[in-house]
């Protein structure tokens, strides 16, 4: 069975366990947590199958709660139950599972593509409006900005968009195991 080597990531796969088991995680909403998950930062909870294909993705840029011990709650559950690329995680898939967070920094604004590498940033792409599309940094099989971005916009359902009329974004993420 899975077994997370760190904080974060242990904290996202009992979340995961629970909800999936019972439906209920009330119990690890008001605990006191360490003092490492008190910090507000966005995050991604991402879930593989053992052999390494994605099984759910599911995080935010900007963080939604009071602090990352919540959002890994609700970044987690999303992850096994709201992929609309998957269905629901099921209690018999649970021995089958790894769990990773990518804790991220502020998005900053690009000026300029040359800025950017695909191994140390992940990008948003948004048309400034509501279409938003997100990549995270090194993802295999993703070695160059143009794949980067051309992901991030279809993503976005802006595909068809010139990269002079979007506004693009770029962050960094401590991923955790």
């Amino acid at each position: 069975m899975y077994k997370a080597k760190t904080s974060f990531a242990k904290h996202a796969f009992n979340i995961i366990k629970a909800y999936v088991k019972t439906k209920n995680i009330d119990k690890f909403k008001n605990i006191e947590f360490p003092v490492e998950f008190k910090h507000n930062l966005a995050c991604f909870v991402t879930i593989h199958n053992n052999d390494g294909s994605l099984r759910g993705c599911i995080g935010t840029i900007e963080p939604r709660e009071d602090n990352l011990w919540l959002e890994i709650i609700s970044n987690a559950v999303s992850a096994c139950t709201r992929d609309s690329r998957f269905s629901p995680v099921k209690p018999n898939e649970l021995q089958q599972i790894e769990v990773s967070v990518d804790v991220l920094s502020e998005p900053k604004k690009v000026d300029d593509l040359n800025e950017l590498d695909p191994k140390k940033f992940g990008v948003i792409v948004t048309d400034g409006n509501y279409m938003r599309g997100v990549l995270l940094p090194d993802i295999e099989g993703v070695d160059k900005v143009e794949d980067q971005i051309k992901i991030a916009k279809r993503k976005a359902g802006l595909a068809d968009m010139e990269n002079e009329f979007l506004e693009i974004y770029s962050f960094t993420a401590t991923r955790y195991h």
